[in-house]
């Protein structure tokens, strides 16, 4: 796969994402929405970055069984209940994506919602990959 990020000079620099992704390859990867769910379907975490952490690497588990890596997403969508909260703890969230994910920032958008499924979750990631 190869993948373009692109980011018009005419547009805000982007901090943690990136405005386009230009992605060419032969399979496309649908992640669904995962949360801080533990094996046991119970949610872990009781603030934002450790929920976020765990959602996180629940979206990279089901991205690496499909055959994929970080730097294969397109596009994540992350999902807050609390869009002040996750402003507020953005720059930690910022630096588990980093330490998780890398660099090569999917586009993304953030979105706040009334609950998610699980009413204890706090954040919830899903997304797509093109992989080679």
């Amino acid at each position: 796969m190869t993948t373009e990020r692109v980011n018009p000079p005419d547009l805000s620099p982007p901090t943690g994402f990136s405005h386009a992704v230009v992605a060419s390859g032969s399979r496309v990867v649908f992640l669904a929405g995962q949360t801080a769910l533990d094996t046991d379907g119970k949610v872990v975490g009781r603030t934002l970055p450790e929920q976020f952490a765990k959602a996180l690497a629940n979206l990279l588990a089901a991205l690496t069984a499909a055959g994929g890596t970080p730097s294969d997403l397109a596009r994540v969508t992350v999902y807050a209940t609390d869009v002040a909260a996750y402003r507020v703890h953005a720059p930690e969230l910022g630096r588990l994506w980093r330490e998780a994910a890398g660099r090569d920032y999917p586009a993304m958008a953030v979105v706040e919602v009334v609950r998610l499924w699980d009413e204890e979750a706090m954040v919830e990631l899903d997304g797509f990959a093109v992989l080679p």
